[in-house]
């Protein structure tokens, strides 16, 4: 079998083209658009196909140097915790702060099934974790982030199996969400009622307004700014993890500058200063996109063989697991109204997917049954600014648990 060896340059440039592929295929096929299939998922897959046919046929194999993969990681995760804005939290009132409260639920639940159903199977508890909230409360960014975590501990092909539930995932969440959302309304006989937030829809005016004029144009000196900010959370976040490892703790690598990050955000809160969100975030995204892309690319689809009953079963449990927990969990604590029925349609999105997915969901829901607007405050706010951090932060936990 011959090797084709790519250094660091080399690795990124096809990561990019890759990226720059997915995007170019997402556009003509729009099936790919409408389940919100990530650019660097869909050219990331496509290359490990090929990777597949020559391990299959043992003819070639690629190798990559992956040296950067670490540091595009990091600071996607540092840029998560800019996000975590407890000020914020308490702006969105009580509803965003249930609603939160139900989503970190929804993780437990989703780790402890999929715990669960890999330990009747015989199978590495590990793989409960990369079917449970990684894949799906997560998406394909912890998806890639967590995957070779699990396998240092002993998860052969957690990296793929991984994006393997979070594609599924994507799917079934935009599937799953209308039928729930319809049968909630048929049941208690639920009507959209238009005037009744109106306090709801300023608010959320006044925050998203707020953002929008602060940091809606990106220049160098912002760009600058959060460069800064970035680097500054990453280096003191590395010693945070190098003083609980003399502790006899093991953390990853991530979670010390994700936490340094969301004490710079909280105290620039506090002391009024503002935050050059928008390009922290634009960071974070080219990074991401990046990460996805080489660690996409670098995927073993042959280890997915051994584990496709399991895989498959674990997944179609989680698909009802999500099902109900919207249904007779998200449903009733945020209220048995129309609202909650919205809620939960959207929950089904980001809970099996990715926010964007919930935003899907709730748009195709009430376009045909009348708007929500404390849904479409409420959602965005839990899936887009607070769920990756405190999810990162209960899968740490479970890792070290298990």
């Amino acid at each position: 079998m011959f090797t084709y060896t790519f250094g660091i340059e080399e690795t990124l440039a096809i990561a990019v083209v890759l990226l720059l592929l997915g995007r170019y295929i997402k556009e003509i096929f729009t099936v790919l658009k409408r389940f919100f299939i990530p650019a660097p998922v869909i050219g990331g897959i496509l290359f490990s196909l090929i990777t597949l046919v020559g391990h299959e046929t043992n003819t070639f194999q690629f190798s990559f140097d992956q040296t950067q993969k670490n540091l595009l990681m990091l600071v996607f995760f540092t840029t998560i915790g800019f996000a975590a804005s407890f000020r914020m939290l308490v702006r969105g009132g009580y509803a965003v702060m249930i609603f939160l409260g139900v989503s970190i639920a929804l993780i437990f639940t989703q780790n402890i099934v999929g715990i669960a159903l890999a330990t009747l199977f015989g199978q590495n508890p590990f793989m409960g974790l990369a079917t449970g909230s990684i894949a799906l409360t997560g998406g394909h960014g912890t998806s890639a982030a967590f995957g070779p975590l699990l396998e240092q501990h002993g998860l052969e092909g957690g990296l793929t199996i991984s994006i393997a539930a979070a594609t599924y995932g994507l799917v079934a969440g935009c599937m799953i969400g209308g039928p729930i959302g319809r049968r909630l309304m048929t049941r208690y006989q639920l009507h959209a009622s238009p005037d009744q937030y109106n306090r709801v829809v300023e608010n959320a005016e006044i925050v998203e307004g707020k953002l929008t004029k602060e940091q809606k144009n990106i220049d160098e000196p912002l760009l600058f700014k959060a460069a800064c900010y970035i680097i500054i959370a990453m280096g003191l976040g590395h010693y945070i993890i190098l003083g609980v490892s003399m502790l006899g703790i093991t953390l990853p690598a991530y979670l010390g500058p994700m936490i340094v990050a969301a004490i710079i955000r909280n105290y620039l809160d506090v002391t009024r200063r503002p935050v050059p969100l928008h390009s922290i975030n634009v960071i974070g995204s080219i990074c991401l996109q990046l990460f996805l892309a080489i660690a996409l690319m670098t995927m073993n689809l042959w280890e997915l063989a051994a584990l496709a009953i399991p895989l498959i079963t674990i997944l179609l449990a989680q698909t009802v697991v999500m099902g109900l927990f919207a249904y007779f969990v998200t449903f009733r604590i945020m209220g048995k109204d129309y609202d909650a029925a919205v809620i939960a349609t959207g929950h089904c999105g980001f809970g099996m997917g990715a926010t964007p997915n919930a935003m899907a969901n709730m748009e195709t829901f009430t376009g045909a049954n009348g708007q929500s607007p404390k849904a479409f405050f409420v959602v965005p706010i839990v899936g887009a600014l607070f769920i990756d951090f405190f999810n990162s932060a209960i899968l740490t936990g479970f890792i070290m648990w298990l």
